[in-house]
């Protein structure tokens, strides 16, 4: 039988028509296909047709050998994106993109994360990721450059979830995952269709030890969506969330005791004296109704609502060695959130040339009841509230988006953004130091333009501009001048950071097996948000003058007989001060960060490579894979760094198809020829805990079992 060679034009042309394409070969070249994205437009296109940089990460890559607990796992192969594991349960995962949101101490910020359209990054910019449970996921989607300020605030990049659709049988499954240091997981799935009614249910466990001292977790999490298809034109999808989590916090590590193969694994002392860490809970609803008045006009109506609560255990004296010298406080929060996006899309032809194009309206609203009291004091247990306020954020925006084929080989994509934040402090303790009561607002309009040029079948070009500004989070805005304790008012004087982003790229099918893409991009930036002081466990934020980011991102995605793939990302990134600015890390102590100092937790080069092969008569398959990180300066004065390291890690498994059955076994290595190395730095930390240090050559081994009806 003959081998059957399918081009880019020929699937592009039966994926227009809904024409299947069936093959019957003994052996077929597989063919590298872009996937289809929603979160460049917000309607479903091929991905190689926008001027974009955007990837997929598949379902295989975001399940397959691993636990599914951060979205670090599956992050690390995307170009531009650093996406470092704390190895810490009390935090969330560090997610930067092209060097925004790479200052971050607590939540993702700089960078705007979805789940099936609906937000789970506030008005102020701060997001937790952490909400959904990654076994619930059929791909995650990440966009970078300048369309991503089409989602308004702190969007130097979107990342957006999107879950699993329900087969046409009902399913139930379950896996277990068993791991070094005591680590478990369990998962429940069930899914299915009955009648107009679609539905997903999905309840998991997961424990650890941690490889660190102090560092015990556990995190109970539930997924429920139903898609009710009430007409052929009118579609409702639900999607609940919801999770509890008790961890502890090992913080970070100075640099004796984190490159000291004795100490790495420890905790400092006023960590377990003060019995740092977190317990919390977040659940959230969202819905999605679509309603299509015709092929050329639908509507969408995104309204969510939810609630979080968070208590976390912080010490504010880090370099304490003994219990009577130990202080702690406790940080509450208690939020309740809610928003919605309205969207009209629509479709069509001006003077002959096609369009599309999607206007929106979005409005969201946080309100967190804070609350910080100090419970500790020289060992001794206390009980003295030094704050207590309401910190509401809220946005408006408007938005319109566009695309105009003005040829064959020609699209041009248009859009802007006007978003209005505002920040309001509700100060409740007045005792203290008076009434801190106040808002700010923030507005702004961020435009965007691109084109691309289809110069062959397998060949685009696409360059764009576009603007994006980014607020302070009330993390940010918090204290005006820690020098003075608790005495600090809220720092609503800082300024919405300001950028310019260039992007130029390229998207080809170097033969029927390989895609590349290769990305050029620069963001210049205007009163950029640092760290001005840090003391007693505080930092306040001030702007610093200009910064500019530059690289390129790099990715080669290749198909081969034989059922061998191999894929390689590489990102260069130069991120520094334009200007220079006074950083005070003690409240004794000021020190000048000189124009041209990198911005710390920024990687000038990250490189992940992987070579997978599968043998399906016996339902075996394998991947071995490789990680660079350069070194990475710790705070802004670039005093110190973190050195560069190269990992790898293997999987492999089984899978087995029993008549209703379907079976999985897996195992994966991590760090496998056991390298001692940084895993994350704690930018700009006063007590110079920079250091968090990663897990030693560590195993997980996984079992599923899958029935359909």
């Amino acid at each position: 039988m003959r081998v059957l060679h399918l081009t880019p034009l020929s699937i592009a042309i039966a994926t227009a028509f809904n024409t299947p394409i069936s093959v019957c070969a003994e052996e077929v070249n597989t063919v590298t296909l872009s996937p289809i994205v929603v979160t460049a437009t917000r309607q479903a296109q091929n991905s190689f047709d926008l001027p974009v940089a955007i990837d997929v990460v598949e379902e295989k890559d975001i399940k397959n050998g691993q636990l599914q607990m951060q979205l670090s796992e599956s992050l690390i192969r995307v170009p531009g994106i650093t996406a470092q594991n704390r190895n810490n349960q009390a935090q969330d995962p560090q997610i930067s993109t092209r060097g925004f949101g790479s200052r971050s101490a607590f939540g993702v910020r700089g960078v705007r994360v979805y789940v099936d359209g609906i937000p789970l990054t506030m008005p102020d910019g701060q997001g937790q990721p952490g909400v959904v449970d990654l076994s619930a996921i059929k791909s995650i989607e990440v966009m970078r450059g300048p369309f991503s300020s089409l989602y308004g605030n702190s969007s130097g990049g979107v990342i957006q979830m999107i879950t699993k659709n329900a087969p046409q049988s009902p399913e139930v499954g379950a896996t277990a995952m068993f791991g070094s240091y005591d680590t478990k997981r369990q998962v429940l799935e069930a899914a299915g269709q009955s009648e107009n009614v679609e539905y997903l249910l999905n309840i998991s466990n997961f424990e650890t030890n941690s490889f660190r001292d102090h560092g015990k977790g556990n995190k109970q999490m539930a997924t429920a969506k139903f898609k009710f298809n009430i007409s052929e034109d009118t579609k409702l999808t639900s999607l609940v969330n919801w999770f509890e989590q008790d961890a502890q916090d090992p913080l970070g590590l100075d640099r004796a005791r984190a490159f000291s193969g004795s100490t790495r694994d420890s905790a400092i002392a006023a960590a377990t004296f003060a019995n740092t860490g977190v317990k919390r809970d977040h659940t959230q609803i969202g819905f999605n109704l679509e309603h299509a008045f015709n092929e050329n006009n639908k509507i969408s109506l995104i309204p969510y609502v939810g609630s979080r609560r968070n208590a976390q255990v912080l010490t504010t004296t880090a370099t304490a060695t003994t219990l009577n010298t130990t202080n702690g406080r406790l940080s509450e929060i208690d939020r309740e959130f809610y928003g919605t996006d309205l969207r009209w899309d629509n479709s069509g032809a001006v003077f002959s040339l096609p369009y599309t194009l999607a206007v929106g309206l979005t409005y969201g609203k946080s309100t967190d009841d804070r609350k910080d009291t100090n419970i500790l004091n020289n060992g001794l247990a206390i009980n003295v509230a030094n704050r207590n306020e309401q910190n509401i954020s809220t946005n408006f925006d408007q938005y319109i988006q566009g695309k105009l084929s003005i040829s064959q080989s020609v699209d041009v994509h248009a859009g802007a953004r006007h978003t209005k934040v505002r920040l309001k402090v509700k100060d409740d303790l007045l005792t203290v130091n008076g009434d801190n009561s106040g808002s700010v607002e923030y507005q702004k309009t961020t435009p965007v333009i691109g084109a691309v040029w289809k110069a062959t079948e397998a060949l685009n070009f696409y360059v764009n501009f576009g603007k994006g500004f980014e607020t302070p989070t009330f993390v940010e805005a918090a204290f005006d001048n820690v020098a003075t304790g608790v005495a600090s008012k809220p720092n609503l004087g800082l300024k919405a950071s300001e950028s310019n982003n260039y992007e130029i790229g390229a998207k080809a099918f170097l033969n029927d097996n390989t895609r590349m893409n290769i990305t050029f991009f620069k963001v210049m930036t205007d009163d950029e948000i640092v760290t001005s002081l840090t003391n007693a466990g505080r930092s306040s934020f001030t702007n610093a003058g200009k910064t500019e980011r530059k690289g390129l991102e790099l990715s080669i995605d290749s198909r081969f007989e034989n059922n061998i793939s191999t894929y390689f990302a590489y990102t260069l990134l130069d991120a520094e001060f334009k200007d220079s600015f006074t950083f005070r890390p003690t409240t004794t102590t000021s020190r000048t960060v000189l124009a041209g100092n990198k911005i710390p937790g920024t990687y000038r080069s990250q490189i992940y490579g992987e070579i997978a092969w599968s043998y399906q008569p016996l339902g075996f398959f394998t991947a071995f894979e490789g990680r660079h990180n350069s070194k990475v300066f710790v705070d802004d004065v670039n005093s110190d760094s973190a050195p560069s390291y190269t990992i790898f890690n293997l999987r492999a498994g089984f899978e087995q198809n029993l008549t209703n059955w379907r079976f999985k076994e897996f195992v994966r290595v991590e760090n496998m020829f056991d390298k001692e190395y940084i895993g994350s730095v704690r930018i700009n930390d006063g007590n110079r805990l920079f250091y968090e240090t990663a897990a030693d050559r560590n195993y997980l081994v996984g079992l599923s079992a899958q029935y359909k009806f």
